[in-house]
């Protein structure tokens, strides 16, 4: 019976447990301010948004996460909203005691009202690290296609928390997509 129960307690802690670098955890929940700069000509070939946005991740199985977001935007001077949001895999691999490497892929929707509106993928690869005790960062290359005419693209994320204890931090993130489009984010983040 002992036996058991120690192969059931085990079992029970696998969908926790990750094989992540010291310092990171893929087991957060964030939200707050994000603000959006894109070319949606010929509707308005700059067209500024700002609102809110909400993102999480879960570790299963050692190396996997499963993560989300969602964001809701008001555009600038037209009344369009843009709602976009992605759910996807990743997987994460440690190359050095504070530092992994990242590959994930996302099914996204973009949403602006009015039949302007997209389906698609995206896929990232790149490195997270914990660069100081109360820092982390990391830098993904991606390719996001998209259908409803718009354009594939590639990109590059940046993004860094700055943690004020194991459990509490403040997030950051920017997202630069060939052909000038950039989305950003900050706000506080909770890890457990």
């Amino acid at each position: 019976m002992k036996r058991f129960l120690t192969i059931a307690s085990l079992a029970a802690a696998l969908p926790c447990a990750a094989n992540a670098a010291e310092g990171l955890s893929y087991n957060y929940v964030e939200g707050g301010y994000s603000a959006s700069k894109s070319d949606l000509a010929p509707v308005n070939p700059s067209a500024d948004s700002d609102g809110w946005s909400l993102r999480g991740s879960a570790a299963f199985l050692p190396n996997f996460h499963a993560f989300g977001d969602y964001t809701r935007e008001r555009i600038d001077n037209i009344p369009l909203d843009r709602d976009q949001w992605r759910l996807g895999v990743g997987y994460h691999h440690e190359v050095s005691p504070r530092t992994d490497l990242l590959t994930r892929v996302a099914y996204q929707t973009l949403d602006f009202g009015r039949g302007l509106e997209a389906d698609g993928y995206s896929v990232e690869v790149g490195a997270r690290a914990a660069l100081l005790p109360a820092l982390e960062g990391y830098a993904l290359a991606g390719y996001e296609d998209l259908d409803g005419g718009f354009d594939s693209a590639f990109y590059g994320r940046l993004g860094a928390q700055w943690k004020f204890n194991p459990n509490f931090g403040l997030a950051g993130d920017i997202k630069l997509i060939q052909g000038g489009d950039t989305q950003w984010f900050v706000g506080p983040r909770l890890t457990w």
